[in-house]
């Protein structure tokens, strides 16, 4: 059974769409990457499946529980590390008060290593901490009871480079021990680095689940070639040529298959050629050209709650919903 799995889920505020007909599942062992601006339905899409939020339609398990059933939910999330992409941390909490609570709820066998491989220092009072540091305490919270699932909103924010490369390290070290991770992120770097597959979000709909190298393939390929001849810029304007620059050196973004490259390059003396894979950026890109796609089987035309700037608008929390404030699940 996957870790999740995730069935037409679909939550609105009012007529303000936050997702529609999400369907998705993260295998064990597997980090599946929600990809996608701010706004786009990641943190609603998080939060529904803890539930925190009630979903409007469809359904989702994790772990084998029911996410809509309030008792097995709470089951569920006894085995679940939670960060959210804003911890309300309370600041008047010392780091090492908050992190005795949270292991009150959920336990802490992995506490003292993560807090030393962290830097972390537990007597100073969370008000007084930095950005940073404040992630740094959310991140021990989600980690420190070994759950065997792991819902990640946003985890790198504030964190320098260096703690960026230990949180991507301590996600391989859980995924080693066989827990699975579903990881929202906006940063393509990220994502690209931890996840074996990505469900890329747009305005509330899920309009692919890719492989990160599908993913990477979809950019197309980087190329830069120098000809003895004098270029015919008409040669290179078509379908699979995009981003085209000419002048002493021909560059541009190849989409086509390789034999129409070699096709097209035929007709000149090459004296030089790369050619390189486009950025992740490009094939992130791809995505957000033209018309908002719809949900399969069409979508009931609802505002996205991206167009209030927002990934979700402001609602009253419902009451289970405090869990979300203190940096962890409960």
């Amino acid at each position: 059974m996957p870790a999740i799995e995730c069935r037409s889920l679909t939550r609105y505020y009012g007529d303000v769409r936050g997702i529609e007909d999400v369907s998705f599942a993260v295998e064990d062992g597997e980090v599946f990457g929600f990809l996608g601006p701010n706004g786009a339905g990641k943190t609603t899409a998080i939060r529904t499946l803890l539930g925190f939020l009630s979903p409007t339609s469809g359904g989702a398990t994790l772990l084998g529980h029911d996410a809509a059933d309030p008792v097995a939910s709470r089951r569920a999330r006894e085995r679940i590390g939670f960060l959210p992409g804003d911890p309300g941390l309370d600041r008047d909490r010392t780091a090492g008060a908050f992190l005795d609570h949270q292991a009150a709820l959920r336990g802490e066998s992995s506490r003292d290593r993560l807090v030393d491989r962290f830097g972390l220092d537990e007597s100073r009072r969370i008000g007084d901490l930095s950005r940073g540091n404040r992630q740094k305490v959310a991140l021990v919270a989600a980690f420190m009871h070994d759950p065997d699932l792991l819902l990640l909103d946003e985890p790198t924010s504030g964190l320098d480079p260096l703690l960026q490369e230990e949180f991507a390290a301590l996600v391989r070290d859980r995924v080693d021990d066989g827990a699975s991770v579903l990881l929202s992120s906006h940063v393509l770097g990220e994502v690209a680095a931890l996840c074996d597959r990505v469900g890329v979000l747009r305005e509330g709909h899920l309009v692919a689940v890719e492989s990160v190298s599908d993913l990477r393939s979809r950019g197309g390929k980087q190329v830069r070639v120098r000809v003895a001849e004098d270029v015919a810029r008409a040669d290179f304007e078509r379908r699979d040529v995009m981003n085209l620059r000419v002048g002493e050196t021909v560059s541009f973004t190849w989409t086509g298959e390789y034999d129409a490259l070699i096709d097209l390059l035929s007709g000149y003396s090459v004296l030089d050629l790369d050619v390189v894979d486009a950025p992740l950026e490009a094939a992130f890109m791809t995505f957000y050209d033209g018309d908002v796609p719809g949900p399969a089987g069409g979508g009931n035309g609802g505002r996205s709650a991206e167009t209030r700037g927002g990934d979700a608008p402001a609602t009253p929390a419902p009451a289970d919903a405090t869990a979300d404030s203190g940096g962890g699940d409960r």
